[in-house]
């Protein structure tokens, strides 16, 4: 028979001794186990294209867009219900993602290492508020803030991240902002602040272009949701 208050107990302890760590910034299909060129993670359990919500269809249409696969939504469609591309869920792959949560091969990543037992977890780089691919918007102006952040942000904060000897704590960065008022998933600002302040030193001496610098840190600084997807890998 399962003892199922010792398997709670050695659950539980292992989440209180977690240590997750952000280490780096990387492409999805580098990184994200099982991660291939015509496959699309999302959020929830897994789903077929006649069963999904408008938000996640949208979603799933953008993510093909942004990567070059279909021009329009009609051949983002034929291409999902042909099965030509695979949907998969983010947690059957140590990824997790907001709301949508799709998260395609060339997408930059943040890396979660769990320096206490070794496993790693991924997650996407948060969009801000407003027109995002995570709430099913794939306008034009929201494929280019995507492709901005994958080939300006996202190489900066992978370069920032390698001179941090030891990366960043994420659990430490999260209790402090408990105590600044933070909850850890819908209110984030306090700890997107501590986020940004840790990153602002080493995006300055990894940048070179200070211009560039400028456009991630106030990206950054402006997104009360900056720390929100390292938070949810860890």
């Amino acid at each position: 028979m399962v003892d199922f208050d010792k398997a709670n107990e050695i659950a539980v302890e292992r989440m209180t001794a977690a240590r997750p760590i952000l280490k780096g910034v990387a492409t999805a299909r580098d990184v994200i186990p099982g991660m291939h060129d015509k496959l699309l993670l999302h959020a929830g359990p897994p789903i077929t294209w006649e069963r999904a919500s408008g938000p996640m269809r949208g979603a799933l249409i953008g993510g093909l867009i942004f990567e070059g696969l279909a021009s329009d939504e009609a051949e983002a469609e034929k291409l999902i219900t042909s099965g030509e591309i695979e949907l998969s869920p983010c947690h059957e792959h140590s990824s997790v993602g907001p709301m949508a949560g799709v998260t395609t091969a060339s997408m930059k990543v943040y890396e979660i290492e769990n320096v206490t037992h070794g496993n790693k977890a991924y997650s996407n780089l948060n969009e801000g508020y407003g027109k995002v691919l995570r709430y099913g918007a794939y306008s034009e102006e929201v494929i280019k803030k995507l492709h901005w952040m994958n080939d300006v942000m996202g190489p900066l904060l992978a370069e920032a991240l390698t001179m941090s000897e030891d990366g960043i704590d994420i659990r430490a960065l999260l209790a402090e902002s408990l105590h600044m008022g933070d909850e850890g998933h819908n209110r984030n600002k306090a700890g997107s602040i501590l986020y940004t302040t840790k990153l602002a030193p080493l995006i300055t001496a990894a940048a070179d272009d200070k211009h560039e610098a400028a456009a991630v840190l106030q990206f950054l600084g402006d997104n009360a949701l900056s720390v929100l997807n390292p938070v949810m890998a860890a």
